[in-house]
């Protein structure tokens, strides 16, 4: 290694002396305390890391002169420390590696040699449903269902194991990776002991899960990327990225007694999204963070993705060594973590130097208020108290689209008490008023209904405050004799197992229990589209009165189709909330001013009547979690239960690509050879796909539920599988044909060219024929036709999910034209070999008057250009040209497009021909 700073040197840190490279080094020459501490982190990073090659003292020269006003243009290669996934996006990356040995041996290269050279844990929490739920035998039967459906996969896993050295699994029934990454795997400070001295230096990370953010409220950086980018992290290859923008974001004064972390979050989304920092670091600081605690810090971190940045980092101080001693962490590691930091000018005290920033904005913490997000995106606050008439607009939009009610109705119909009629309209369909029958009652389910309550993701149960709180609710409901309204579907699912611990050391656990919020599973579950089926009675009403109904969670995504397809529109909100909505029973209620229902005594009961003060649940959460609680539950965390131990996994270096529905051998190596094939123009490509803005990588390629009807259900069925054991799309990530059906899949998604329709759906071109978008495809490709999408704003918003990417490869789209992207979705299409390209400034696919019918030849992509001339011809002769900027934003970027992808770029590598 090269170290042209002298920045080597020793640190002593507990008796213990660490070889760090210090920032001291460039301090002689550079103001490196003006440096925002997320930038302190990169720079250390390239420090150790120089080498002459991949990392240069240029490199390092663009950290220490970054010029905070400056579009970015400096690329550096960033090495995170380690990988995390995640099993959805987790179990298509083993199955890539595992690929990639058969491959290797077919290169003539050794199969050993893919292996996880950074280490890298797996942590199994996106596969367990809501099958059952509202009592004490939930958790058991879901779990028990888990296995049953998912044993193939974890079959798969075991292999992976033992079959790759570094490579850790965190078993079912854990916790949240999130969750088990902020309280178990995160370090802070790394300790590398290979060597006669050991390394010290920032624990830094990618993973799999866009929500990796969560673990810079611990000031650890790190931030999600898809699995293909992992992959190639696993496997020794640095990130390339440009510096950053970095964005201050100044906390001031406290939260006010009502509002709670959840309501500062859906704030800071709000605020960060009109500000627009996609792409950009995010990063905390002022006097506020004296009154944030860790698990707040942490919420807020952990909505990056959904405020649209890179990540959202808090600094270290006294509060992060509160809460690693808290969470059970060693001691040598905690006092470590403080001499490293101060040593390094990583470490922040009230009143010290501000760094520079990019841009900043500031919010005095006393000015958040209790507010939901909804009902389709995660930036769209709404403030409690205006929460009824915000809905009220949806249900007018509902109706007005489906001509359920008469425009001129619709206010008749919603003000109506508890929307049971609506004068004037004698129809009860059109009332939006089903009667159904549940639990053994008749009951009228309308417009506006909760069906589903859920405490769940990562977002709120890594904070003890609002869990808390949401116990507290429950208790004051049950002293009330209140109970959520019979069509509710409650859950609880916690982050970790130390969640219900302290629940029930404070007495709490029973009360959520009586309210049906029993324990359903550790993992990420209504939130990822794993919410499971609703009661049949209320999924035939829903149906029958074509009712706009509501979900009300406490998760960070409610994007259109992913919560469950019959639920139209999904609101985000603190867990206490949860519970309140649940007793309601609807969004149609003003819960400022109208009572949740009435107690036993027949007396309303409002919210402010069983809302918890700060006091009640600060005395709670200080008297009923300890350190002992986070050892024990972690102290065997890699071993799993009974259940998992006894699977049997196969052994050997290759996998055996056993008869699976679940893990099938990918096509992405056949017939590869040792050299790239030469980059080409694009010619006569016809247009797939034709959407508007904020289009999600769930719209791309959905989690949740499969339809039988659709051609991944229809492709399941010819395989023997039976509808009631589809799983989902998540859990059969390991499976190309079914994640290549499934791609444009989204039930909610409207595709231009198939106007009139919501789903799957496309037009062949130039047939004229509506058919599923995988059977115009699979037509396309017959005739050797190569295929572009025409998209709007922010495209691909949302999950790391790689599949969006692969699928729209082998769906044979070569090129999408957006008017701008999401930072992960764009490389993800760089990763796997399709051309992101970005329409000029003011212009779009309607401005240029394209019908999604024309034929479209891309030229001058042969000279790795920033822009390309495209030409769409009409079938009159007409043409229409216009330049897009090409969006390789990277030297590096062009080395992944120009092998195919960043699979093929690494494999050509280890095999000695890259």
């Amino acid at each position: 290694m090269t170290d042209s700073f002298n920045a080597r040197t020793t640190l002593q840190a507990g008796g213990k002396a660490y070889e760090i490279y210090s920032l001291d080094g460039p301090r002689r020459d550079y103001d490196v305390d003006r440096l925002p501490f997320s930038l302190k982190i990169l720079l250390e990073n390239l420090l150790r890391k120089e080498d002459g090659v991949n990392v240069t003292r240029e490199h390092i020269e663009a950290v220490l002169n970054w010029d905070p006003k400056a579009t970015p243009k400096d690329q550096i290669a960033f090495t995170p420390a380690r990988v995390v996934l995640q099993d959805f996006t987790g179990v298509p990356a083993v199955v890539d590696l595992a690929a990639m040995r058969d491959a290797m041996k077919n290169l003539g290269g050794d199969p050993s040699r893919i292996n996880p050279l950074s280490p890298a844990d797996l942590v199994i929490d996106h596969s367990v449903m809501v099958d059952h739920f509202g009592n004490r035998q939930a958790l058991q039967l879901n779990t028990e269902i888990e296995y049953q459906r998912n044993r193939e996969r974890y079959e798969f896993l075991r292999w992976g194991q033992t079959a790759f050295s570094n490579f850790r699994v965190v078993p079912p029934g854990t916790g949240i990776v999130h969750q088990v990454n902020l309280e178990y795997l995160g370090q802070v400070v790394f300790r590398n002991e290979n060597g006669d001295t050991p390394q010290a230096y920032p624990d830094t990370l990618v993973g799999t899960d866009s929500h990796t953010t969560m673990i810079n409220g611990l000031g650890i950086l790190g931030w999600g990327v898809g699995g293909i980018e992992a992959e190639a992290a696993m496997l020794g290859q640095p990130i390339s990225m440009l510096v950053p923008e970095v964005v201050g974001f100044r906390l001031e004064g406290k939260l006010p007694e009502g509002a709670t972390a959840t309501d500062l979050v859906l704030t800071v989304t709000e605020m960060l999204r009109k500000k627009g920092v996609v792409g950009k670091f995010v990063e905390f600081f002022g006097d506020g963070l004296d009154h944030l605690p860790l698990a707040d810090r942490a919420t807020i971190a952990n909505m990056a993705p959904e405020y649209g940045a890179t990540c959202g980092i808090f600094p270290v101080d006294k509060e992060t060594l509160a809460y690693m001693e808290l969470s059970g962490r060693e001691q040598e590691l905690i006092d470590l973590t403080e001499q490293y930091a101060k040593a390094q000018g990583m470490w922040r005290e009230t009143g010290s130097r501000e760094a520079e920033y990019s841009d900043t904005l500031s919010l005095d913490l006393s000015t958040v208020v209790p507010s939901l997000a909804g009902p389709k995106r995660p930036q769209d606050r709404v403030s409690l108290d205006a929460a009824k008439a915000s809905f009220k607009q949806t249900l007018q939009d509902h109706l007005r689209a489906h001509h359920t009610v008469p425009t001129d109705a619709a206010e008749e119909h919603f003000e109506s008490e508890g929307g049971h009629s609506a004068p004037g309209i004698d129809d009860a369909h059109e009332r939006g008023a089903v009667e159904i029958e549940i639990g053994g009652r008749k009951e009228m389910l309308k417009h506006g209904d909760v069906v589903i309550a859920a405490i769940t993701s990562c977002t709120n149960t890594s904070n003890p405050a609002v869990l808390v709180a949401a116990g507290l609710v429950a208790k004051k409901a049950r002293e009330r004799g209140l109970m959520p309204k019979p069509w509710v579907k409650t859950s609880l699912a916690p982050g970790s197992q130390v969640v219900p611990a302290y629940l029930e050391q404070a007495g709490l656990l029973d009360d959520l229990e009586h309210l049906g919020f029993s324990v359903v599973g550790f993992g990420c579950t209504t939130c990822i589209g794993n919410s499971g089926p609703l009661p049949e009675a209320v999924a035939e009403g829903i149906r029958e009165g074509d009712l706009c109904v509501t979900s009300v969670l406490s998760g960070n995504r409610n994007f259109e189709g992913r919560i469950h397809q019959d639920v139209r529109a999904n609101y985000l909100a603190s867990p206490p909330l949860v519970v309140a909505y649940a007793l309601a029973g609807t969004m149609a209620r003003d819960l400022y001013k109208e009572p949740l229902g009435t107690d036993n005594q027949g007396r309303d009961v409002y919210l402010k009547d069983i809302w918890p003060s700060q006091q009640e649940v600060a005395d709670l959460v200080r008297g009923n979690i300890s350190a002992e609680m986070y050892r024990e539950q972690y102290a065997n965390v890699f071993d799993g239960d009974a259940a998992w131990q006894s699977i049997d996994a196969p052994s050997g270096e290759l996998y055996d690509w056993r008869e699976s529905t679940y893990v099938k051998n990918p096509p992405y190596f056949q017939g590869m050879n040792q050299t790239p094939q030469p980059l080409q123009d694009i010619r006569g490509a016809r247009c797939l796909i034709y959407v508007g803005d904020s289009i999600t990588t769930d719209h791309i390629s959905p989690a949740g539920a499969i339809h039988p009807d659709s051609p991944a259900g229809q492709y399941l069925q010819e395989q023997g599988v039976a509808p009631k054991d589809f799983n989902s799309y998540g859990s059969r990530r390991g499976n190309h044909e079914v994640m290549m059906r499934g791609t444009f899949a989204n039930v909610r998604l409207r595709n231009k060219m198939a106007p009139g329709t919501e789903g799957g759906w496309t037009t062949h071109v130039p047939s004229g024929e509506q058919t599923s978008v995988y059977d115009a495809s699979m037509r396309y490709q017959q005739a050797d036709t190569p295929l572009i999408v025409l998209a709007g704003k922010e495209y691909g918003t949302g999950s790391s999910r790689d599949w969006a990417a692969k699928g729209t490869n082998l769906l044979g789209i070569k090129a999408v034209i957006a008017e701008s992207y999401e930072r992960i979705h764009r490389s993800n299409l760089v990763g796997f070999g399709v051309l992101p390209l970005q329409f000029q400034d003011g212009e779009n696919a309607e401005t240029l008057g394209l019908k999604g019918d024309e034929a479209f030849d891309i030229e001058g992509i042969t000279e790795q250009p920033r822009t390309v001339r495209v030409l769409a011809r009409r079938d009159d002769g007409t043409e229409t040209t216009f330049e897009a900027r090409v969006r390789v934003d990277t030297p590096q970027e062009w080395e992944y497009y120009r092998h195919g992808s960043i699979l093929h770029y690494v494999l050509r590598g280890l095999a000695g021909t890259a």
